[in-house]
């Protein structure tokens, strides 16, 4: 304590320094004194570098607020600094800003945040274009948690994040997509409401905002490293889920490349089958079909599976689910490849459920497919189709003997 206090005395000095640098970092290691006793010394400067003529002495300040917090709350409270850092929010300078988001949020995470409203919203985001990546992202975090007060309201926000879009970090495109998406949710007409009938719903609102969302995604998914394509891959994968047919006709911009890591290409398949329709549906199966042979076991499994489901959703259009059930009986006799004999069947068991009618072009190499089928999935799916369409296969009761 004793070398503290003769450090602190310095520190006061030099927080009053003609260099704003020396004020700036003078003050950054006075409030870096974890020792309540010092809280006296550490109150005043502070109070004085919220108004100090440089930005860096600010932006320096607001921090030290929450070091003063997490010391001593009660001195907090005592000198009012929770609505000094509100007052903050019209720095004019987007740094000092950007600190003093992040103090209120960590200093009120008990309640959930920093409070919000209108006015201060507004501000934030008419200002949104002179952050740095890091500030728009603090904004951005924001707005999921601001109920605009109408429609109007709702639009206008929307209109003033639009611009971020067009930005190349991938993080602030995915903020601004939640935005969206969050003030979907609360302005969109749902029912029961007594509003116009001209109001557009909650779900008419979000298939408008994957709309406008879809080429930026796919811009930064053509674009993006590996790590930033894969997390890309997951919003679209639930973008699809709750807009199906938005993505539709991007259907080539996932296909398989032969530069991409496994976790991708497993990613691009699953989400192939998402985008099946009767326009799309032929050139998916053909592209699924070239991946069925491929040395990734699981890359074989998970092509097999998805031409299953487009077959079984019946996506594909008039004609689809014989010819995807024509292309997995001609798997069932690749000897070879003994996962893909096996997802086949499966994928065959799971398609004849659904559409009986196609009995009859499975059943002739059922009695063949269960001699070589050794995994146990795929031979209890054959056993399945001979003993429930034994009736139409005139060897099921020998090749169920053997």
């Amino acid at each position: 304590p004793d070398l503290a206090q003769m450090c602190t005395n310095t520190l006061v000095k030099d927080s009053g320094s003609e260099d704003p640098m020396v004020r700036g970092l003078a003050l950054r290691a006075l409030c870096s004194l974890r020792l309540p006793e010092m809280i006296e010394y550490t109150s005043e400067p502070l109070r004085r570098s919220l108004q100090d003529g440089h930005a860096y002495v600010r932006k320096t300040g607001v921090m030290g607020i929450l070091k003063m917090y997490h010391l001593d709350k009660e001195e907090f409270d005592k000198a009012a600094f929770n609505d000094i850092l509100y007052d903050m929010l019209r720095d004019p300078d987007s740094s000092v800003v950007t600190n003093a988001i992040l103090v209120l949020n960590e200093i009120m995470a008990d309640s959930g945040g920093m409070a919000l409203n209108r006015p201060v919203m507004l501000h934030l985001l008419n200002r949104i274009h002179e952050f740095s990546e890091f500030g728009i992202l603090s904004v951005l975090d924001l707005v999921p948690r601001y109920i605009p007060a109408d429609d109007e309201e709702g639009f206008q926000i929307m209109n003033l994040l639009d611009p971020v879009l067009r930005t190349a970090n991938a993080g602030a495109v995915v903020a601004t997509i939640r935005a969206f998406l969050s003030i979907g949710d609360a302005i969109g007409k749902r029912p029961g409401d007594d509003r116009d009938d001209d109001s557009p719903s909650v779900d008419d609102l979000k298939r408008q905002v994957c709309i406008r969302i879809k080429a930026p995604l796919v811009t930064l998914l053509a674009s993006g490293s590996n790590e930033l394509t894969y997390v890309l891959l997951k919003y679209v994968d639930q973008l699809i889920d709750l807009c199906p047919g938005i993505f539709d006709d991007e259907y080539r911009q996932f296909y398989v490349r032969y530069s991409d890591p496994t976790h991708i290409k497993h990613s691009k398949v699953r989400i192939l089958a998402k985008l099946a329709n009767p326009d799309t549906a032929p050139d998916i199966v053909a592209e699924l079909g070239e991946l069925v042979a491929d040395v990734d076991d699981t890359m074989g499994r998970l092509a097999v599976r998805s031409m299953g489901a487009i077959a079984l959703h019946d996506s594909g259009g008039q004609g689809a689910v014989e010819s995807i059930a024509r292309r997995l009986v001609e798997m069932l006799d690749l000897q070879g490849i003994p996962h893909v004999s096996s997802e086949a069947a499966t994928a065959l068991a799971g398609l004849v459920r659904c559409h009986p009618d196609i009995i009859t072009v499975v059943s002739a190499p059922l009695p063949r497919a269960l001699r070589y089928i050794t995994e146990p999935m795929g031979k209890a799916s054959v056993i399945f189709l001979l003993g429930e369409y034994g009736e139409s296969i005139t060897e099921a009761p020998y090749a169920l003997e053997r």
